[in-house]
């Protein structure tokens, strides 16, 4: 049975020639990763049966402009313990941050989601605010910020302010006159098809 400090132990016998590094970290066990060896970190993490890191919890970047390399994303990940267990026992419950640091130049990784499919819209996420390319995602587009937004709003580069004519526009919510007028007039042509059909046998059971 692996102990909260034998993590790295287990992913280096797994994987003896994968970059990773610990970093001293208060709250949870912290490894560095090669965006090389991600995928076979996360798919040992997941399958090893002293490891079962079923649950990926969040994607996150961080911009540290002007230091290079420039950027870190971050996954959390969580093994629930007997709660949920995918190897022949349960592995201790208990959680664990990967980094992945990226240069400027070339700020793309591996998409985990053949591993986890919930990092679809996490890294959706982060694209759309770092500008970040996850190689293999199924649907990396924006999805927070408009269509035709240009730049990336949580890069330290991005402007502060910034003034953009909206492409298209559409009402978010219905004032109280709006909402009432739907209502009568779906009201109305509730009674028109009643009087049109006439009433309703009742069911003979």
């Amino acid at each position: 049975m692996a102990t909260n400090d034998s993590i790295a132990a287990v992913l280096r016998e797994a994987l003896p020639g994968a970059s990773l590094t610990e970093v001293p970290a208060v709250d949870m066990p912290t490894l560095v990763v090669d965006r090389g060896d991600l995928i076979a970190v996360c798919r040992t993490l997941r399958d090893h049966p002293a490891l079962q890191f079923a649950l990926l919890l969040e994607v996150t970047a961080a911009d540290y402009l002007p230091a290079e390399p420039r950027f870190e994303v971050v996954y959390h990940l969580a093994c629930v313990g007997d709660a949920y267990v995918t190897g022949p026992s349960a592995a201790p419950a208990r959680r664990l941050r990967l980094k992945v640091r990226l240069s400027g130049d070339d700020p793309e990784l591996p998409s985990i989601v053949s591993i986890y499919p919930g990092a679809n819209w996490l890294e959706r996420e982060v694209f759309d605010l770092f500008g970040l390319s996850f190689e293999g995602h199924p649907d990396l587009r924006r999805i927070l910020m408009p269509d035709d937004w240009e730049g990336y709003p949580l890069r330290k580069d991005a402007p502060v302010q910034i003034r953009k004519d909206t492409a298209s526009w559409s009402p978010i919510q219905l004032s109280a006159e709006e909402f009432a007028r739907n209502v009568r007039a779906q009201r109305d042509q509730s009674d028109r098809q009643a009087e049109h059909h006439g009433p309703t046998e009742p069911s003979r059971g």
